[in-house]
């Protein structure tokens, strides 16, 4: 039944990619929709195959094609990348059903087409990726994967920023895919194998090679700072569909990658924890803190990713400490908080994607200055994006309190360590983390107020409708997911087999309805029923209009203030008056201007120095032959030094 299922998923998704892409210049809305319709019930056979062998504790294995030898496409699914392939399945899911009525927006009839090809194969790849059982097979849905997502990105290639987000995207996955390339290398070297198996590797050194070389490899496409940069400006670039599939679902490939060779494949080091654990939170707060100066939403949504990779990170750095010590229960918890976490951000940040692409959709921009007020016009939508705001903000009784908590209490559990200096570094840590929390709750209670309350601050805005039942209903679907996963959180783990010092969040969320609907009936019966319509009062002046409203800029003002050594914070105003004394003030424009850190002191620097390197190197076409053969003498003995010395 388990063979079934995975065959004929498989099956149904390349036919699908293949179907589309043949008839590229062809296919019709019709064929579109039967093609998504396809896709929807391919991932549903993968959700089904999933979910039987995480529920039955199972391992299926599967050799598709034998290559040599040594190289095939093989895999196995255990339980853990069973849990990573419901990830997918789920998302990929409800992202269909959603494009049923979203892809018919955008493009040509030929870009549309080939966006529903390369969706399907994008799903297919990350499947297969967490399926692989050898790092050939790894590597190559790897590329294939960041192939398809990088033509995603470039949907919209005539677009000069379209062009410059494909470039940098490329430039970094490609990065990324070299590194874990020196690292699977590096593992044959001392096993003679491909196979994703426990490796012993008695030389520190390489050791720590391999580890930083997977951990920068699978922390780039997973967007850790200060590798996350690509995050922004692909998010923004690609259709909101597929912006939900990257963010959402994607990234946590690269979490599974990352997990499934700290955990079955390496012995971990003691520092390798705590490292994990400074990247982690460094990612976090530095994640949110960016997005909370952010006015393009779906740039926002991008750094908030990167702030919920930090906390990911943040578990699974817990993880490896209590490990290391032999705190095996607390080392369980930082776990399966960490990976429920996974779960949690790829459901809340899909469905505020979708939202965010209804938004977009139905107002025609991503500045959320130019929005507000929608919620009178998109009821449901606005409903939606609530949720997803409030999971994200880690409030009761809804899934993302329930991850963030099982972290808070691994943190207060920490003081069971003797060593005074890893002490402070877990206080740090848990402050730092707590603070993490406080400005995600503040960063997307700006998001909602700014896009949905008060009044249109746009034409646009106040021309928007409701988007259709199929682009309600994904997001709908995930966010019932997301309560569900709140209220029942204790009964589902105590199911799977494991108990943890987690709170039945069914008690605390049937409690918060009984109190809701007594506080309902109180005011019902005693409140004053007689009404009185009139505006708010505005200081004397009698006709409101958006302009005395709250700012998205205005809101986060305060912020960037504080935060301003890291912000670079530069504020200009100009004022123009209607005389030459400048007594009669006219008119007045203020602009806050933040610095782009990493861009302008990382990114940018190494760019420049790669061109003047190539420079160089092009300019020795001038020299002769005994030269370059000279440089390639050269050049060979100092990669067999450095191999020697490595191995």
């Amino acid at each position: 039944m388990m063979n079934l299922l995975f065959i004929c998923g498989l099956c149904v998704l390349f036919g699908v990619t293949l179907f589309q892409t043949v008839l590229v210049t062809k296919a019709s809305a019709v064929t579109r929709r039967f093609s998504l319709w396809a896709t929807l019930c391919a991932s549903l056979l993968f959700l089904a195959f999933s979910l039987g062998i995480v529920l039955r504790n199972t391992t299926f294995t599967f050799n598709l094609y034998q290559l040599t030898g040594t190289l095939h496409l093989s895999f196995a699914v255990d339980r853990l990348a069973a849990y990573f392939m419901m990830i997918i399945s789920l998302l990929s899911t409800t992202v269909c059903f959603y494009s049923l009525g979203y892809v018919e927006h955008h493009g040509s009839n030929t870009g549309k087409n080939f966006l529903v090809a390369m969706m399907s194969l994008f799903i297919l790849s990350m499947l297969l990726l967490v399926a692989s059982d050898n790092t050939f097979s790894l590597l190559f849905f790897w590329e294939t994967m960041s192939l398809t997502s990088f033509l995603m990105v470039m949907f919209d290639y005539d677009k000069a920023d379209t062009r410059k987000s494909g470039l940098f995207y490329f430039v970094m996955t490609q990065l990324s895919t070299v590194c874990l390339m020196f690292g699977f290398i590096a593992i044959y070297h001392v096993t003679g194998s491909f196979s994703i198996a426990s490796v012993n590797v008695v030389s520190q050194l390489f050791k720590a090679f391999i580890f930083l070389s997977l951990f920068i490899g699978f922390g780039i496409k997973a967007g850790v700072m200060p590798f996350h940069k690509w995050l922004p400006y692909a998010h923004s670039a690609s259709p909101s569909n597929i912006s939900a599939l990257m963010s959402g679902v994607m990234i946590k490939v690269a979490i599974y990658g990352f997990v499934r060779y700290l955990v079955f494949v390496l012995t971990p080091d003691p520092w390798w924890g705590v490292m994990i654990l400074i990247f982690g939170t460094f990612s976090a707060l530095l994640g949110v803190i960016y997005a909370l100066k952010e006015r393009d939403i779906k740039k926002l949504l991008a750094y908030s990713s990167i702030e919920n990779v930090g906390i990911i990170l943040i578990g699974i750095g817990l993880y490896l400490i209590f490990q290391s010590y032999g705190f095996t229960d607390l080392a369980m918890l930082a776990l399966i908080a960490s990976l429920f976490h996974c779960l949690n951000h790829a459901l809340f940040k899909c469905l505020l994607f979708l939202t965010t692409g209804s938004v977009v959709n139905a107002t025609g921009t991503r500045d959320i200055e130019k929005m507000g007020g929608l919620i009178k016009v998109m009821p449901y939508t606005g409903v939606i994006f609530l949720v997803g705001s409030v999971a994200l903000a880690a409030l009761p009784p809804f899934n993302g309190f329930v991850s963030e908590l099982m972290i808070f209490q691994a943190f207060l559990q920490s003081f069971i360590i003797g060593n005074p200096y890893l002490k402070i570094l877990l206080f740090l840590g848990l402050s730092l983390f707590a603070l993490t929390s406080a400005l995600a709750a503040a960063c997307f209670v700006r998001a909602f107020g700014m896009i949905f309350l008060a009044a249109p601050r746009s034409e646009e805005a106040g021309k928007a409708k409701e988007v259709s039942r199929y682009m309600l209903a994904g997001p709908a679907v995930i966010a019932t997911i997301c309560l569900l996963l709140g209220i029942f959180s204790f009964q589902i783990f105590s199911s799977l087999g494991y108990t943890l010092p987690i709170p039945n969040m069914m008690i605390i969320g049937l409690t918060l309805i009984v109190t809701l609907g007594l506080v309902w009936l109180i005011m019902r019966f005693v409140s004053n029923r007689t009404k009185r319509t009139s505006e708010t009062w505005g200081c004397g002046i009698t006709s409101q209009n958006s302009k005395m409203e709250y700012t998205a800029s205005g809101f986060s003002e305060p912020i960037l203030t504080i935060f301003r050594p890291i912000y670079r914070t530069q504020k200009k105003v100009e004022r123009t008056y209607e005389d030459d004394g400048k007594s009669i003030f006219k008119d007045a424009k203020a602009e806050i201007q933040t610095f782009k850190l990493f861009e302008e002191r990382i990114y940018l620097p190494i760019a420049h120095a790669v061109q003047r390197l190539s420079t160089y190197i092009s300019d020795l076409h001038d020299v002769d032959l005994d030269t370059y053969i000279l440089y390639s003498f050269a050049a060979v003995v100092i990669l067999i030094v450095a191999a020697g010395w490595f191995i």
